[in-house]
C-alpha cells in the first residue's frame, strides 16, 4: 500500500483504503453477472441409471467340512470361507471310536460352532457325505441311532442362523477341508498344546528364480 502511495503522488489521484464490503453488495455484485446457461445442482441420486447394489455384509460365508482316518490315527477338518475371500482353517483329532459318518458329523458341528463364535447369520454348508448333508436337508431319513442324536445337535445349532443351507460336493471339489482332516489324522499332537491357523501359499517359480528377482 505505501508503494502504491508513492507511485500515485505525481498525478492527482489519492489512494483511499477500501472499507469492509456488506454482504448484500457482493450478493448483488455475483447476481447481475449470473450465467445465462447455469444450472443449480441437483443432489438428486440418479438411480434410475443402477445396474445392481450389492450388499457384502450380507452376503453369505461358507463352510466346508469333512473327516480323513488312517490306520491309526482319526481327524476330522473344516474351513470358513468370508465374502471376501479369507480362509479360516480348523481341525481336530478323534480320540474315540466312531462311523464314518458319525466322524462327517462331528467334522460339520465343529465347523457350525466356530460360524457361531463369530456371528455369522448367514451360512453356505458343503461336504462330500451326501448322507449326512440329505439328513440334514431332511431330505433322507435318520435311522443309524448313532446318528440321531448328531442331527438333533445340529438342528440346534440351526437356530443361531438366520439363513443357512446344506449342499454336496463331489470329493475332489473339497480338497482343502480333506487336506486339513488328512492332516489332523496324521500329525502326533500334544493335547494341552493349540496348534494355530496354518498360512498356506502358492509357488509360480523355483526359490532360486525368486532369489535371483530380488537381486
Amino acid at each position: 500500500m505505501a508503494r502504491w502511495k508513492i507511485l500515485l503522488s505525481e498525478f492527482d489521484i489519492v489512494y483511499v483504503s477500501q472499507k469492509a464490503i456488506k454482504r448484500s453488495v457482493v450478493a448483488d455484485f455475483l447476481a447481475s453477472r449470473a450465467l445465462e446457461d447455469y444450472e443449480p445442482l441437483n443432489f438428486d441420486f440418479p438411480n434410475e441409471e443402477l445396474m445392481c447394489i450389492a450388499a457384502t455384509e450380507d452376503s453369505p460365508w461358507k463352510l466346508n467340512f469333512d473327516r480323513a482316518s488312517n490306520a491309526v490315527e482319526n481327524g476330522i477338518g473344516a474351513i470358513l470361507v468370508s465374502p471376501n475371500g479369507n480362509h479360516y482353517p480348523f481341525m481336530c483329532k478323534l480320540d474315540f471310536d466312531y462311523t464314518n459318518n458319525m466322524a462327517e458329523y462331528e467334522a460339520c458341528i465343529m465347523g457350525l460352532q466356530a460360524a457361531i463364535e463369530r456371528g455369522i447369520k448367514t451360512l453356505e454348508v458343503y461336504g462330500d457325505s451326501a448322507s449326512v448333508i440329505y439328513q440334514l436337508r431332511g431330505e433322507w431319513e435318520t435311522r443309524d441311532p448313532k446318528l440321531i442324536n448328531y442331527r438333533m445337535v445340529v438342528l440346534g445349532l440351526l437356530r443361531e442362523f438366520d439363513d443357512i443351507t446344506f449342499n454336496y460336493l463331489p470329493r475332489d471339489e473339497n480338497q482343502m477341508a480333506d487336506a486339513l482332516a488328512t492332516f489332523a489324522s496324521m500329525i502326533k499332537a500334544n493335547k494341552e498344546e493349540e496348534m494355530r491357523p496354518i498360512q498356506m501359499s502358492v509357488y509360480e517359480a523355483p526359490a532360486h528364480r525368486h532369489s535371483l528377482l530380488q537381486y
